[in-house]
Formats: structure tokens, C-alpha cells, sequence
């Protein structure tokens, strides 16, 4: 197997894609997952380094105008967030294939930049109403911070043909299995 692959994942916030990621990591031990950088503060429970780099709104600056970025995005307001060069090549020194759990523009870049050497994967929340009643229950959003995300995926939803393959999440497990399926697949090339 061709170690200098790389797994992306894009979606709508609230797909779920995070959530099959972490399936995923179970099933395959050849995986490292990229830790994206953001300039937003942490949630409750997150830890720089495992979950994020939490970088502050100038150094996220800083490390964009040094070139540092494979790709990044502001996107909300004054939010930001990208992945770093350094996290390719500290995967790959690991003899591990990256995942990546993005934006849908985050993964639309790092699927230009890889070319046929990524898979990009779409998650698609089975309604808008799923996905709305999925950020709810999160309870860790604004009602502000809600209705902007709800706003954002109306228009990401419309980028879904421009990734590899489309995974519904209506059912957990199976939307695990397939995407299972469709990493062997391509493992295997």
C-alpha cells in the first residue's frame, strides 16, 4: 500500500463526519488523523494538540503570510481555521495515511492540491431538518451560531457532486460500513 495517501472528509456541520471518522479510526491501525489549526476558542473538553491547534488570531496570521498552510479558511467571522504543512509531513514520516476531517472548501482545496492521491469523501446529513435538530442537540452552539451554520449548508450541500463519493448519514452504522467499503477500495489501488 501506497503510504502517501490521504482520506478527507467534508460536510455540512452536524453530518456527522466527525462521528464516522471516529469509527473509522477504530477499524484501520494505518490511519493518523490531521489535527486542522484554528483561531477560535476552545469548546469544553477540547485540548490543543488532540483536537485542534488553538492558535491565537495573530499567529494563525503569522503562520498564513509564512506560508505555512496547506489550505485555511475563514469561516465565520474573525474564525478561522486550515491545515498545516507540517501535519502532512508528520503523518507521513509516521508511515500512516492522513484523514482529514474539513470544511467542505477546506476539502475541495486539499482534493486539489492531492489530485487522484485523496480520496474525498462527502457526508450528507439524511434532511436539512436531521442536520438542524443534530446542532440542537449538540448543545453547544448559539441560536445565532445555529442559524449561521444552517445558512452555510444550504451551499455546501450544492458541493457534494464535486467530491469522490457521496456517504449519507441517516443510519450510523451502516453509513460506517459503506464508508468502510469504499476506503478498502481504495486502499487497495
Amino acid at each position: 500500500m501506497n503510504n502517501r495517501k490521504a482520506i478527507l472528509f467534508s460536510a455540512p456541520s452536524g453530518s456527522g463526519k466527525t462521528t464516522i471518522i471516529r469509527e473509522i479510526l477504530k477499524r484501520f491501525d494505518c490511519f493518523e488523523f490531521s489535527i486542522s489549526a484554528t483561531s477560535r476558542q476552545p469548546r469544553e473538553g477540547e485540548r490543543d494538540g488532540v483536537d485542534y491547534y488553538f492558535l491565537t488570531p495573530e499567529e494563525f496570521e503569522r503562520r498564513v503570510s509564512e506560508g505555512m498552510f496547506l489550505e485555511w479558511e475563514e469561516v465565520y467571522a474573525g474564525v478561522r481555521y486550515g491545515t498545516l504543512k507540517s501535519e502532512i509531513d508528520r503523518i507521513w514520516d509516521n508511515g500512516h495515511v492522513i484523514i482529514f476531517d474539513v470544511d467542505v472548501n477546506g476539502g475541495m482545496n486539499i482534493k486539489k492540491y492531492f489530485g487522484p492521491d485523496a480520496l474525498a469523501l462527502f457526508v450528507m446529513p439524511p434532511s436539512v431538518e436531521v442536520l438542524e435538530q443534530r446542532l440542537r442537540s449538540r448543545g453547544t452552539e448559539s441560536e445565532e451560531s445555529i442559524t449561521k451554520r444552517l445558512a452555510r449548508s444550504a451551499a455546501e450541500l450544492e458541493k457534494a457532486p464535486l467530491f469522490d463519493v457521496t456517504i449519507v448519514n441517516d443510519i450510523l452504522n451502516d453509513a460506517v460500513d459503506k464508508t468502510q467499503v469504499v476506503i478498502n477500495n481504495y486502499l487497495s489501488r
